[in-house]
């Protein structure tokens, strides 16, 4: 929520509308975008200045401000259902009924610009952009996805998740922001999105990494294993004499891959290999181990490296 407009102005709930209107003239002068340029803050603050002026220079928004009717922002707030209206209400101010000097109109904001910088200028002033953070699932950033996400202020927003998205990337909406003042255009929405880890699948780059069981028999003799990728269950060829720790390389399957064909830039999938026993033991591996002697040498690292 905005601040209180007469704290942002630096005057009295009771001030007249002639000392808001001075308030105001200082201090658009000394933020104003033309004589602060590229200062990020200067022009925040001339947007929260003229947010300000904008509510209680003028004589009704003025008014409901004082009486609880609206909140800093403008925005309508909730009836009690006591009655009373907000308890906050400054009461009774100069101008506040009417009569000569009550209130100021955006004209009235167009000569004092004129008087600040020597001929009329446009009032119009960019709305302020809004952030928010989305956590998405592994799978939805890999793939791509639509979500809505709902704003702080209660609206509903359509966003559309792309393909390949990596954790703590910022999407953009346009125009989705606060709404200008003085007719300006309104802000941003800057999305931060944060991809939740995987049970699976890890991602380094482009690249998906994983591991996948293969039994004894399939280690030793080469056969056929299920691999889950990001993209679904894909069947692979396991070499001879697997060991567990070997890697394979699925060309394509990563990140802007597809079982239809995937892209020249398209990430692999290396998946790891972890021999698995049957579940519960089995004797008669078990007895073929204790008679088992392969008669075979052990390799040295230097053989080993060789093959």
């Amino acid at each position: 929520m905005a601040k209180n407009p007469y704290q942002v102005l630096g005057v009295q709930p009771s001030a007249s509308d002639a000392e808001i209107r001075s308030a105001f003239r200082k201090l658009a002068k000394q933020y104003h975008p033309d004589r602060n340029p590229g200062n990020k803050l200067a022009e925040d603050r001339f947007k929260e200045v003229s947010g300000a002026f904008d509510l209680i220079g003028d004589k009704e928004k003025r008014a409901k401000f004082d009486r609880g009717e609206i909140d800093a922002d403008g925005r309508e707030r909730a009836s009690s259902p006591f009655g009373g209206g907000y308890s906050g209400g400054y009461g009774h101010h100069p101008g506040a009924g009417g009569g000569p000097g009550a209130g100021a109109s955006f004209e009235d904001l167009g000569d004092i610009f004129s008087d600040l910088f020597g001929a009329r200028r446009s009032t119009a002033t960019r709305g302020r952009d809004l952030r928010y953070r989305l956590d998405v699932e592994f799978l939805d950033a890999a793939l791509g996805a639509k979500k809505r996400v709902t704003m702080p202020d209660g609206r509903n927003l359509d966003l559309a998740v792309p393909a390949g998205l990596e954790d703590g990337q910022t999407l953009r909406l346009r125009g989705q922001g606060e709404q200008g003042i003085g007719g300006g255009p309104a802000g941003d929405v800057y999305v931060e999105v944060r991809v939740k880890a995987h049970k699976i699948f890890e991602r380094k780059g482009k690249d998906i990494h994983s591991e996948a069981p293969i039994g004894l028999k399939d280690a030793v003799l080469g056969g056929k294993i299920s691999v889950q990728t990001i993209d679904g269950e894909v069947s692979v060829k396991a070499p001879k004499n697997a060991s567990s720790g070997t890697v394979l390389r699925l060309k394509g399957r990563g990140i802007g891959g597809s079982s239809k064909g995937a892209s020249s830039n398209a990430g692999d999938h290396y998946v790891k290999l972890k021999i698995m026993l049957p579940e519960g033991g089995d004797s008669a591996l078990e007895e073929f181990v204790r008679k088992w002697n392969d008669g075979a040498k052990t390799r040295t690292k230097e053989e080993a490296a060789k093959v």
